[in-house]
């Protein structure tokens, strides 16, 4: 479906200030996101099945082996373990498992490990399944989909007029070559960026309309938590006010997709993530994030239900991609059945926590940090992070 506006219209609503106005903004995303999905919601959660020691430049990252930040590591996690996140996931109310690795491709036999993992959660829970594993290829994708992963996130990060801010080892080209991949292959996409990296108002406008031309199922809209000794390390979280409007804003570029607010959301919203959702949201990513510490599964659930939005589960075994929990919507009817099913004893206990970045990673000093390709200082050295303070914490 075409945009809602124009590129002119989107870049004066991107001039908009005055919270009243953006509350305006926030009730015509709301309606163009009601009379699409109705009530509808598609929660997703997450595991950093392979972490640290990436060869990429990404500025905004502290994974990358040019940050200088402490590396959260872990090897690739056996089939196993993360069917065990899955069930965590499952338990907390997700609809939706995605198994993310870092760097632009796995090895063969880390790959063989996440075809293993997605039969696993296909064949164990009720769970949508997603993969985010970096470039592929057409043949990859289509394991993938033999597997029984549904939809492949791959971001473009930014505009493409920024993108060579963003890094430079990870080609913007290369990004849309995977894309078209994993449209090749049969599966759905999910693609989005980060705001607030650097970027005016006009490349956001870009941002979104070239995203409206890959036409994703499915928009992951983060907000820049600033990583300690990475480029982007020192830049002040973006205005409350300013995310909510260009979440809307986006909102009426891109009517038909599944739209999910995921990392940055905690640091750079605050009280305003109810306000974020109702500006046109699907869902979020529930609990926490790669490396960084989110809402609980119970918050993230009632920011939608106070909105009237169904939480329901989808006990389909993921055969349905696509938000399927919209019966009733029209009698005005949300059924809540998320607490009674997890109060029930309908799965078994389980090993492990939902993925706890402050718990399950750990940390290591680079012993030595090569320059960046593109020349510039890492920044916010000495920044506290609340994944820290939780940490030191726990460590007490």
């Amino acid at each position: 479906m075409p945009p809602l506006i124009t590129r002119e219209e989107a870049l004066a609503l991107g001039d908009l200030e005055d919270p009243v106005d953006i509350e305006r903004l926030v009730e015509r995303a709301w309606r163009a996101r009601v009379e699409r999905f109705a009530d509808s919601t598609d929660m997703c959660s997450l595991v950093n099945a392979k972490s640290g020691g990436c060869a990429e430049d990404c500025g905004f990252c502290a994974q990358s082996r040019y940050a200088e930040a402490e590396t959260p590591m872990h090897a690739m996690m056996e089939p196993e373990q993360i069917l065990e996140h899955a069930r965590a996931a499952e338990a907390a109310g997700a609809h939706r498992f995605c198994m993310v690795t870092q760097g632009q491709g796995l090895s063969k036999r880390d790959f063989e490990k996440v075809l293993e993992g997605a039969r696993l959660v296909a064949e164990h829970t009720n769970l949508k399944r997603c993969a985010s594993i970096g470039h592929m290829s057409v043949d990859r994708a289509h394991k993938l989909k033999d597997a029984g992963i549904q939809r492949v996130h791959h971001n473009v990060e930014t505009a493409e007029s920024y993108y060579p801010e963003v890094s430079s080892t990870v080609r913007y080209e290369g990004r849309l070559r995977t894309i078209d991949a994993v449209k090749e292959a049969g599966l759905e996409t999910c693609v989005g960026g980060i705001l607030n990296l650097g970027e005016t108002r006009e490349q956001r406008v870009e941002m979104a309309f070239q995203l409206a031309g890959i036409d994703p199922t499915s928009v992951p809209i983060n907000l820049l938590n600033p990583r300690p000794g990475t480029k982007f390390g020192d830049r002040d979280p973006i205005d409350p006010w300013e995310a909510v409007k260009w979440i809307a804003i986006f909102r009426l570029i891109l009517p038909e997709a599944l739209f999910r607010l995921c990392g940055g959301r905690t640091e750079n919203l605050g009280d305003l993530q109810g306000m974020a959702i109702k500006a046109g949201v699907n869902g979020v990513m529930m609990g926490n994030f790669l490396t960084t510490l989110g809402n609980t599964p119970e918050e993230d659930r009632a920011m939608f239900s106070e909105l009237g939005l169904n939480v329901a589960r989808q006990p389909d075994n993921g055969s349905n991609p696509r938000p399927d929990n919209r019966d009733g919507w029209l009698d005005g009817e949300t059924p809540n059945v998320v607490e009674d099913y997890l109060e029930s004893s309908a799965l078994p206990e389980l090993e492990v926590r939902l993925w706890d970045p402050a718990a399950q990673l750990r940390f290591r000093r680079k012993d030595s940090v090569p320059e960046r390709p593109d020349g510039a200082p890492n920044t916010g050295q000495g920044r506290t992070t609340r994944e820290a303070l939780v940490r030191a914490d726990r460590a007490a």
